[in-house]
Parts: C-alpha cells; structure tokens; sequence
C-alpha cells in the first residue's frame, strides 16, 4: 500500500461506552490522578502514536444530555484536560498532547496562555481541540449567554482560533534579550499588541507566555456537517471526521477540499483524521459478546457520532486499511473501555498496521513536525524566514 496513515487516540477517562467504568480493569477510583492518565499515554507513546486528545466538557450531564440527566449509572466529574496535560507532558517523550476547550464560555486569552504553557512542558508537542459548548447544562454553569444558533456559534469559535494565533505569535521568537550586562530582558519592539475587536471580545494587549517552541501550537476541531467543515478549513490544522465506511470518508473529503479552496489562506493544507470506536478481543464472537454486556450495563445500545468496530485486530485493521485508502492522513482511535482498548491499540493494532505497511512511520521532535507541519514565523516577524508550499493530497 502506497498511501500511509498516522495514528492517533482520543482518551475518555474510563473509555467511550458509557459503562466502561464498570469494567473491573477501568481502575475509576484513579480517575483524578495523574498516574491513570500517564500511564495510558506512556503506553501509546511507545507505541509511536503521533498525539492523543484529552476530552473535556463544562457541565456534569454529557453534551447530548439535558441539564438535569444525572443518571446514577453514568459517570460524572473529570479533571480539567489542559491542566492535566500539563501535568503528563514531562511524563511522556513523543506523543503530542491535544486537550479539548470549549470556545463558548471560555476567554481565548486564557486558552491561548494555557496551550503556550503546555507547548513549553510538553517541549513542543501542544496542540487544542476547539468545541462548541451549546449545551443547556453549560451555559446553566456560566450564566452570560443565551441559546444561540449553530452559526453564531461557530462564527465566534472562528474568532477564537484567529485569536488564539495572534496570541501565540504576539512575541517574536527573539523577542528575549537575557543581557544581564546592559539590563535588556526583553526587546519591547518585538512584542506586539493584538488589538483583536471582533463580534464576541475584544482583545487589545499581548500573551503573557513567550512564543513557544512550535510557535503555534496545533488546532483541531471535530466537524460533522458543512459549517463545521468550513471552519475546520479555514482555522484548523486537523480536522476530525466521523464516516461509517470508506465511501462516506471520500465524500467528506471532497467537501472539505472544496471548502479549503474557498477559505483556506495558507497553501499548507489540513490535515484529516478519521475517527472509530474501537473494542478489541481476540475473537469476533468474544467482541460482540464484551460489547453487548456493555450495553446491558448501561440499559440501552450504544450511540455515538463516529462507527463502533467491535473485533479482533486484524478485523479492526482492516476497516483502518479502507479508510486509509481514500487518502485521509490518519485515523483517531476512541477506545470503548480504557485501560483495555488502550493496551491493544498499542499492543495489537500498531504493530500489526506497521508490519502491513499502512502505519506512518514519522520523525521529528515536535507535534508539528511529526504532522508534517512547518513551523510558521510571527505574522509580527518584519523578515519572515518560513514559506508554505501545497502540499497535494
């Protein structure tokens, strides 16, 4: 096979099926520890997973549930995903790091120090997932917005990843002097003001951090429909897709490139991830069986935005080779129960994508340049050094 993918994981404290905690080997009295999230990382890490996200929400009940569903089955709570990023960085080597913000109720100038602060603990390896957070329960936590429609509120997320670069290349990379002799720490003309004044905030100042060792860390999004996509094309560094099969992941493609040729100022093009559920057994028949006990745990079957492959991993990296037929640039992998689908994603299905030849085999220090992402110089920078050149998909 000619055309290779990275691969990538997206951790869910206990796992993506709502009764995952349940499992015995789901250890939920960890949950707030660093050590149930360093180790799962540390497992992909060594299993050369180019970067895990790090879910997040800022309401008790899920995105899909209404303010009041506080089921007592379901788990509830979590830890706030930048921070705990921050934590693991030095915990971990290679595997980027992509905590999820909700852009809605959420200050850029925050988010933007915060992504900055993990660029420089994770040595490079930062990136963000943006989401929208509509949800009833969120906005009940926060108290200043109104429903709003689904344009309005990616229009603002828009904003906030146009902030957020400004933010992160508000110091030039030699904005830093450290002259002792003559009392220079700083060359203030290379520290720049954003004067940001758009539809939802204004920003007038510069980031408190320096600029990073990425320079801009990578943004992502999750899109499921065209004003999702256009977003992603116009503000994203990768953009994750959820198709059922092969067929949808081309049709999806084929919007997004259209959408990237209306919108997309930077001729570096993005960057596209499939998403799965996956639930590993070492046999179909013990799969199936493993997910339906799941759902008798939960009383009802599961739903999710992205497919659920329930299979062995040979079954399961088949299903990847198909995606990655249609040319996608990798697949994030949403295990249904963690630990256990964490450990076979390393342990079964890596190994055996990467002796079939469909794994990327990557190099690089950073995220950036693991995605095959140049470094962009400060659009502040009076002698940019860097040039973008498409990249054909």
């Amino acid at each position: 096979m000619s055309h290779r993918i990275h691969l990538a994981a997206a951790l869910e404290r206990t796992g993506w099926h709502p009764a995952a905690w349940r499992v015995s080997s789901a250890r939920p009295h960890e949950l707030t520890t660093p050590r149930h999230w360093a180790d799962q990382l540390r497992t992909l890490d060594r299993a050369g997973l180019v970067f895990a996200t790090i879910e997040d929400a800022l309401s008790l009940p899920q995105r899909d549930e209404s303010a009041d569903d506080l089921r007592p089955g379901r788990l509830r709570g979590r830890i706030d995903a930048v921070l705990l990023a921050s934590a693991v960085a030095p915990l971990t080597q290679r595997i980027g790091l992509i905590p999820t913000v909700t852009t809605t109720h959420t200050e850029p100038f925050h988010v933007a120090t915060g992504i900055q602060t993990l660029d420089f603990a994770s040595r490079g390896r930062a990136g963000v997932r943006l989401v929208v957070g509509g949800s009833d329960a969120e906005r009940a936590n926060f108290g200043r917005r109104e429903a709003t429609d689904i344009d309005t509120a990616f229009r603002e997320a828009g904003e906030v990843a146009d902030a957020l670069g400004r933010l992160w290349d508000s110091w030039q990379d030699d904005a830093i002097i450290r002259d002792a002799a003559t009392g220079r720490f700083v060359d203030a003309d290379r520290i720049h003001n954003v004067d940001v004044a758009g539809e939802f905030f204004s920003i007038t100042g510069a980031s408190i951090v320096p600029r990073s060792p990425q320079g801009r860390p990578i943004v992502s999004v999750l899109a499921h429909q065209t004003v999702p996509f256009r977003l992603a094309a116009e503000h994203a560094d990768v953009v994750f897709i959820t198709p059922d099969d092969a067929s949808a992941a081309t049709g999806i493609l084929a919007e997004l490139d259209g959408a990237a040729a209306e919108l997309r100022g930077t001729g570096e093009r993005l960057r596209v991830f499939a998403d799965v559920v996956v639930l590993v057994e070492e046999t179909s028949a013990a799969a199936r069986e493993a997910a339906a006990r799941l759902d008798d745990l939960a009383g009802e079957a599961f739903h999710s935005d992205a497919r659920l492959v329930a299979g062995t991993p040979a079954e399961i990296a088949d299903h990847l080779r198909s995606l990655a037929g249609t040319g996608i640039d990798g697949v994030r992998l949403r295990p249904a129960r963690q630990p256990d689908d964490v450990v076979a994603i390393a342990e079964r299905i890596a190994p055996l994508l990467r002796a079939t030849g469909v794994l990327r085999e990557d190099d690089g220090a950073t995220l950036r340049r693991r995605l095959g992402l140049p470094r962009p110089d400060s659009r502040y920078s009076p002698h940019p050094t860097n040039t973008r050149e498409k990249v054909a998909r």
